[in-house]
């Protein structure tokens, strides 16, 4: 840490990236940390590949969160947020690798620790945790709108404290986090409160399409992109879809398959913890957590399911 704070400290520009389809704790991350270097008048870039997910446009200065960088060549530090890998940046990885100071910030079990700087932690909550942590040794003050981003992170990556992941120091940081003034009551109605009518059609057609194995162990659950077109929603509005997959009683294992296009899909997985779904999602060059997981790949959806039933055991 007082490697990554002296960078910090001496770098002029420098670039927050977060992966792309981000979460909250991505998004939290990513906004708590350029918040807080703002404060000593570094030349800041905020990116993320994707959009921002309606439910996560209240946090402060999201608009700061742009989706496309011009020239990669000014910056000399580049800050990489929850991502296993550089590769979950998106398609400006390669170009992000080229910076030369890459501090990797993570809590993913199947971080490679790429970069020049790392700090990891498998054990904290989530990428937020550490961030506040960060921040603290950092001495920057943190104030209310980095203080919500920084209980955001942390909410929406347990569960809503819900998550094996909930520790001692998650409900610590949260209570100061309150105390720095986060309305909590405010934060879970933009989160989980209000729903869009073209995300309550698309979770209709995300229901109907769940398919249940033989042994009544694993889920899986299909969005096309005519599912998104046909209820003219967007992927952010795919967010915690998967936990429908998961609730259903003696599933062990939740698979969502989502078409990117271009033949591509992308598939979470989410575990009971009973099955090691980072395991399974690192054998289709992916990561995550035993309980939280993902990769890309191009195949069928046909073949990807009958591969997926073959390798998980539960």
């Amino acid at each position: 840490m007082e490697k990554i704070i002296r960078q910090l400290t001496q770098s002029k520009r420098i670039l927050v990236v977060s992966h792309s389809s981000p979460d909250g704790d991505a998004i939290g991350s990513l906004l708590a940390l350029g918040l807080s270097l703002s404060v000593l008048n570094k030349d800041l870039t905020f990116y993320n590949e994707s959009q921002i997910p309606a439910v996560y446009r209240f946090l402060p200065h999201t608009d700061r969160i742009v989706q496309q960088i011009d020239n990669v060549s000014i910056y000399d530090t580049a800050v990489v947020l929850d991502c296993a890998d550089m590769e979950r940046i998106g398609n400006m990885a390669p170009r992000v690798a080229l910076i030369p100071a890459i501090i990797n910030i993570d809590h993913h079990v199947t971080n490679s620790g790429f970069g020049h700087f790392c700090l990891i932690d498998t054990e904290a909550c989530a990428t937020a945790e550490i961030v506040y942590r960060l921040i603290t040794a950092m001495n920057i003050p943190i104030d209310t709108a980095i203080a919500t981003c920084i209980y955001t992170g942390i909410l929406t990556d347990t569960g809503s404290f819900r998550f094996s992941n909930t520790n001692r120091a998650t409900f610590e940081i949260c209570r100061q986090m309150t105390d720095l003034g986060v309305s909590t009551y405010q934060v879970a109605q933009h989160v989980y409160g209000t729903y869009s009518m073209g995300r309550i059609r698309l979770l209709n057609r995300a229901l109907d399409s769940i398919e249940i194995s033989k042994d009544g162990k694993i889920s899986l659950m299909t969005l096309t992109n005519n599912m998104l077109e046909e209820t003219g929603t967007h992927p952010e509005d795919i967010d915690g879809f998967i936990n429908y997959a998961k609730r259903i009683e003696d599933v062990k294992v939740a698979v969502l398959i989502q078409e990117n296009g271009n033949g591509r899909q992308h598939v979470s997985l989410r575990s009971d913890g009973s099955v090691d779904v980072a395991d399974i999602a690192s054998s289709f060059g992916g990561g995550g957590h035993r309980t939280a997981a993902g990769f890309s790949i191009e195949a069928s959806t046909a073949t990807l399911k009958k591969e997926l039933l073959a390798r998980i055991q539960v």
